[in-house]
């Protein structure tokens, strides 16, 4: 029972997450039905209610008989006044990709330690979604962002919560510039296998290199490269 309770935490974590970090569900919005997101992380409707519970003790979630549940309209996304104003600054392309450079390699390396058995499910999901929409020439734009989003969260590091804003700002514009280039999109299909792999299998330092490649295959495509 204390295992189950815990599993219900932390996909109550994972759905405020898609709330507050990944903006998938904005106030008033309402969620999939129980059985589309039970599917989609990996666990029985019994265990989804119990999140939605807590959630809904939280006064984040409201269940609305018969219509559906639904994030609350007076619920507030945090927001970091101290990093704001950098999260909207104008920034060129070159100092974006070094920014993503820095930090997300080790993103992918602590979050293939230490993320649970659902966040990694949830990053090869998304994984997985990306290439079919890059194969069907679809906009990928908001799939990639959750991607690499969810690998951050599961760093489980608290001071993300604080550098959130501006990471994420960085990764969606970065991913709207690569989008327009044919040889970047192709790349990504190559780089998020390999990157996948590693953190299917827990390998960190594998992780950290294939983001580092990633990234540096973008830089270079874009001819971003440093001096």
């Amino acid at each position: 029972m204390e295992q189950e309770n815990r599993l219900s935490e932390r996909i109550a974590d994972s759905i405020l997450s898609m709330i507050t970090v990944e903006k998938r569900f904005l106030p008033g919005s309402k969620l999939p039905n129980e059985n589309i997101l039970s599917e989609e992380l990996h666990i029985s409707r019994t265990t989804l209610r119990e999140a939605i519970r807590i959630l809904s003790t939280g006064k984040i979630l409201e269940i609305r008989r018969g219509l559906g549940t639904f994030v609350r309209e007076d619920f507030a996304l945090p927001q970091s006044e101290e990093l704001s104003p950098l999260a909207s600054a104008k920034v060129n392309a070159r100092d974006l990709y070094e920014m993503r450079l820095i930090f997300e390699p080790e993103a992918a390396y602590y979050a293939a330690l230490r993320a649970t058995e659902e966040e990694i499910r949830r990053i090869l999901s998304l994984g997985r979604e990306i290439e079919a929409k890059i194969r069907r020439k679809e906009d990928r734009t908001d799939v990639e962002q959750a991607f690499h989003q969810s690998i951050a969260k599961a760093t489980h590091n608290e001071f993300m919560n604080q550098l959130m804003p501006v990471i994420y700002e960085g990764i969606h514009k970065g991913v709207r510039l690569s989008d327009v280039y044919e040889e970047a999109v192709q790349a990504t299909l190559v780089d998020h296998k390999i990157l996948m792999g590693f953190l299917e299998v827990r390998n960190a330092e594998g992780a950290r290199n294939a983001m580092r490649i990633h990234i540096l295959h973008a830089m270079e495509q874009l001819s971003l490269e440093g001096d």
